[in-house]
């Protein structure tokens, strides 16, 4: 069992230091709430409209931005998911992080590039279940659209994954509502995890944001949500077991298995 926090923020599209700052003041919080993780939004590094800005922000994984990371994790002792721009030779992707402390930190690429904006700045990873065991909780990490494709959750929840991460840049509009109101519960539901699809609010030069923040539980109910404007910090209990009877009436992923065999 784990508390999560989770910040719906606004960045300052460009300006690294202050959403450092930013989520440095989250991470204090959420630490003196007892958390012992926080998510943050997609890019929320660099901010998510800056443009071709992002490439010359973007940095390797062992850079001074996952390093500063680090060393706010090791501070506040709250492990962070943040979204950043990677750089890999040549190769810029849209990546998040998991640093906790002074461990390796773990790196997930998203697989799904939306529109013209983001297929123009960044190549996209494989698809891939890249787990990790944060106080005996497993997570998996996705990126925005990434969760709109349903074989993507249900890599990770096949995998092992009790909770699956999702950093977003959700647009404003009424295709944004539905995927926050309705998809991510779904995505819950049919694969038994928990999600948390964490997003920006307010807006940048070139997008506005739906804010609307979700944290879904296995039984497809709403444990947090944000509001469609401002910033807030939600904290939430994460603990698989207290969802055992809805895994035993809702056996899709057991199902799947025998069908396969």
């Amino acid at each position: 069992m784990i508390t999560l926090a989770a910040l719906q923020m606004k960045s300052e599209s460009g300006d690294v230091a202050a959403n450092l700052a930013r989520i440095e003041k989250a991470a204090m919080e959420a630490a003196a709430k007892g958390a012992s993780l926080l998510v943050t939004p997609e890019l929320g590094i660099t901010g998510y409209g800056c443009g071709e800005l992002l490439t010359r922000l973007a940095e390797p994984a062992d850079g001074s931005t996952v390093q500063r990371l680090k060393a706010i994790s090791s501070e506040a002792e709250v492990a962070i998911i943040a979204g950043f721009a990677e750089r890999d030779g040549d190769t810029v992707f849209n990546s998040a992080v998991y640093v906790d402390g002074e461990k390796t930190p773990v790196v997930y690429r998203k697989s799904h590039l939306y529109g013209d904006y983001e297929r123009e700045l960044f190549v996209p990873g494989e698809p891939a279940a890249n787990l990790f065991d944060h106080r005996g909780v497993t997570c998996g990490m996705l990126i925005c659209y990434d969760v709109e494709f349903p074989e993507n959750v249900r890599r990770l929840a096949l995998a092992g994954a009790d909770a699956v991460l999702v950093p977003t840049a959700l647009p404003a509009g009424w295709s944004g509502a539905f995927i926050a109101e309705h998809m991510i519960r779904t995505r819950a539901f049919e694969n038994q995890v928990f999600v948390a699809y964490i997003n920006h609010c307010g807006s940048d030069e070139r997008f506005s944001f739906a804010g609307l923040s979700r944290i879904a539980s296995p039984d497809g109910n709403l444990i947090a949500s944000g509001g469609p404007s401002d910033e807030s910090l939600m904290l939430v209990r994460i603990d698989p077991a207290e969802f055992n009877v809805s895994r035993a009436e809702n056996t899709y992923l057991g199902d799947l298995h025998r069908r396969a065999g």
